[in-house]
């Protein structure tokens, strides 16, 4: 299978997630709380459930590291090429009834993001990327439609003269954050949940996403391949390509970045 046509299956898999997700949402639903603290709902039983079955049949042999799972201790070796999912990321944004909540599933190849699917089912937002390739799309599909919406072509911006578009946790926004951010002259600070945030700086709505604390791998791979596919970058506090794989998959700090070379972190 080509990376088009898995990205094409990725894709449906997403859909089909989202429309698991929506539905909860609609309704009525009880909140639960994880050993690290956060929520989880049926909502991100269901999207994974349905992902896990996709990708059993499209890549039986790829190892899929996904969040609920490892919550369970469900936790394969990994090696060239596995899966990172994130069923529902942004359960808090999903909880509150704030519409910026997503399904992301990517593929890792050799320690880097090369397939990757970004969906927000509430707002009916679709954006994927072929790392390889330079190819980024998004589209706006409704959950519960069965045709595929047309898709266009997606790219970061060049650095705007006036004033860089910075996008921020809604939930995680630091003290650290605000002191990273005054080394840029910045027109606009963006407060938004979820991978949503890489996504706006792939399509040029934003150019800057920091993040300056601790993530999982599965919360950044998918929207970390339609950054790259888009042209844009994410780089480690030590300068070098934020990579996968990593011991516990988790990540230290980051910079996303458009169409420039982002300032290093500092280091305290």
């Amino acid at each position: 299978m080509s990376d088009e046509q898995l990205l094409h299956a990725l894709i449906g898999a997403a859909i089909e997630a989202g429309r698991a997700v929506n539905d909860v949402y609609r309704a009525e639903f009880e909140v639960s709380v994880k050993s690290d603290s956060s929520p989880v709902t049926a909502a991100d039983h269901a999207s994974e459930a349905i992902i896990l079955e996709h990708l059993a049949s499209l890549a039986p042999n790829i190892p899929v590291i996904a969040e609920e799972s490892v919550e369970a201790g469900r936790v394969p070796s990994v090696g060239r090429e596995f899966f990172l999912v994130d069923p529902l990321d942004g359960t808090k944004e999903f909880v509150h009834r704030r519409g910026d909540f997503t399904v992301n599933i990517a593929l890792i190849r050799d320690r880097a993001p090369a397939l990757g699917v970004v969906y927000a089912p509430a707002t009916s937002r679709l954006f994927a990327g072929i790392v390889a390739r330079g190819s980024a799309l998004q589209s706006n599909q409704d959950s519960h439609e069965s045709v595929r919406a047309p898709t266009q072509a997606i790219r970061v911006r060049a650095r705007p003269s006036a004033g860089i578009t910075a996008v921020a946790s809604r939930s995680h926004r630091t003290p650290e954050t605000d002191a990273y951010l005054s080394q840029y002259t910045v027109a606009d600070v963006v407060s938004v949940g979820s991978s949503l945030k890489f996504c706006l700086v792939a399509t040029g709505e934003a150019d800057l996403y920091p993040r300056l604390g601790p993530t999982m791998e599965w919360d950044t791979a998918a929207g970390h391949a339609v950054l790259l596919a888009a042209g844009g970058m994410v780089i480690a506090a030590d300068g070098a390509p934020l990579v996968y794989g990593k011991p516990s998959f988790r990540n230290g700090s980051f910079i996303a970045s458009g169409g420039f070379l982002p300032l290093p972190i500092a280091r305290t």
